[in-house]
């Protein structure tokens, strides 16, 4: 009993010591009309991301090309649930379908699914944020044509500031959700 006890008071003593950290999250969606597309449903798969941009810190590149975390500066959310929740909210606000990250949580699939697979996440030295990939959108019904496509957006950024690169993060995945939204318009 003595032993537990103990483990538990070091257990709340280390849990004490961390969490200096300051948390950002990405700007809320607010798409500025909603578009009509061919389907009624929208799921968005988790998004697959590159090592580097898994972990919690907000990275950003140096002079010299390193990654370099920003001191005390972490994502709010894990990177990879944050961008999915992002872009299904912003598809789900932005066009006439309903929209969910996975799992989907309705009886009936949804009409689309949406892979997306970024390739470079960098929050460049030269003050522009890098964000590019491809995304597959897939018909599980085969009642629509499946397709690939790449991205490849640049947005501007305020150097080594890390609510600009949530910022700059933000904006980029509005126009992605833009370049999706288009390709399965009406």
């Amino acid at each position: 009993m003595k032993k537990a006890l103990l483990l538990l008071g070091v257990a709340l003593v280390l849990g004490a010591c961390g969490g200096n950290e300051d948390l950002f999250v990405l700007p809320r969606a607010t798409p500025a009309s909603e578009v009509a597309v061919r389907v009624q449903s929208i799921e968005v798969r988790d998004v697959v991301v590159p090592a580097y941009v898994a972990d919690a810190n907000i990275l950003v590149q140096d002079a010299d090309g390193a990654l370099r975390p920003l001191g005390g500066a972490l994502w709010a959310d894990d990177p990879r649930t944050g961008i999915t929740q992002a872009l299904a909210t912003r598809l789900d606000l932005g066009t006439s379908a309903t929209a969910a990250a996975e799992p989907w949580p309705l009886f009936d699939g949804p009409d689309l699914r949406v892979q997306v697979i970024v390739e470079r996440m960098i929050a460049r030295a030269d003050g522009l944020f890098e964000f590019s990939g491809q995304f597959a959108v897939v018909s599980p019904s085969g009642a629509q044509r499946d397709f690939l496509r790449r991205f490849d957006i640049t947005t501007p950024h305020e150097g080594a500031n890390p609510q600009s690169v949530a910022d700059a993060l933000g904006r980029a995945l509005a126009l992605l959700s833009d370049q999706i939204t288009a390709s399965i318009a009406r």
